[in-house]
């Protein structure tokens, strides 16, 4: 069983909440702007990504999921 790490840049306001918040310093905020004019975060080191949801509790935009994956069977 594998996750999944998803931003939906579309909702994130790029306040850092959850850059604060994340204990392995895997997200920024990205030089890129949304579709509402915002500077969403983004994984910009996801190897290092601990699937600890401290990101998804902390966001009040709802805009960070983490979702459980299934790996193909062999």
């Amino acid at each position: 069983m594998g996750f999944k790490h998803t931003i939906d840049v579309n909702r994130c306001k790029g306040c850092g909440l959850c850059i604060t918040v994340c204990p392995k310093n895997v997200l920024e905020i990205s030089p890129q702007v949304n579709t509402k004019g915002y500077f969403p975060a983004f994984q910009a080191r996801p190897e290092d990504c601990v699937f600890c949801t401290t990101c998804c509790i902390m966001c009040p935009d709802v805009a960070i999921t983490i979702d459980k994956i299934a790996n193909k069977a062999a």
